[in-house]
This record gives structure tokens, C-alpha cells and sequence, in this order.
């Protein structure tokens, strides 16, 4: 795995203040620990930046607004290099969670305690 470089890091600490709204609400319940699942908001790995990472289930949580409808190639290949580094990826559409966050995180929960 390509190590994570300070660049990365750095931009992981300024993507932590600019979360979008739908990151910040998931952000809210993700960061009570639920089932007892530990996250991390904005965690880089390897040249990129998950938006939440739970190390147990090395599960990287991914939340899809608008932009990623201009982004898809871009984040098919960053999938690939994740998937391929033995990370399993999630991506939650942004209207999801402003429509059901609750609902989303028992989904996450349940998806990492079941790995």
C-alpha cells in the first residue's frame, strides 16, 4: 500500500472543517460510537481521503452528492485501488442520509459487525 504522505494528511485536517451537510449529519450519530463501532471522519488513506472509516471492518464510507455524478470514472478508479488494497467501500447517497440517517447508520453497523 502507498504510504500516506503528509499532503494527504494536511488535506484530510482541511476537509475535517469543510464537511458537507450530509457528512456532518452522519458525522453526528457515527461519532457516538454506535453498536460500539469506532469511525473516523475524513481519515486519509494511501493518496486519498475516506469520508469515514471504520478500522475494524477496514470499511471506507463513501457519500455521494451531485458532484459525484461528474465524478464517476474518477471514483471507479479510486474504488479499484481501495478495493484492491483489501478495504471494502460504501457509497451512501447524500439524499439517503438527509432522508433517513438513522436508518443509514444501522446499515453501517450492521454491515461491519456482520465482517
Amino acid at each position: 500500500m502507498r504510504q500516506t504522505s503528509k499532503i494527504t494528511v494536511k488535506k484530510a485536517r482541511g476537509l475535517r472543517r469543510k464537511m458537507s451537510l450530509p457528512e456532518v449529519m452522519l458525522w453526528q450519530r457515527l461519532r457516538g460510537r454506535p453498536g460500539g463501532v469506532k469511525f473516523r471522519r475524513q481519515h486519509p488513506v494511501g493518496v486519498y481521503v475516506a469520508d469515514f472509516y471504520a478500522a475494524d471492518a477496514r470499511l471506507i464510507v463513501e457519500v455521494d452528492g451531485l458532484a459525484h455524478d461528474f465524478r464517476v470514472e474518477r471514483d471507479l478508479v479510486r474504488d479499484a485501488w481501495l478495493t484492491g488494497q483489501g478495504f471494502v467501500v460504501v457509497r451512501v447517497a447524500a439524499v439517503e442520509v438527509f432522508r433517513d440517517v438513522e436508518g443509514v447508520v444501522e446499515g453501517l453497523v450492521r454491515l461491519v459487525t456482520s465482517r
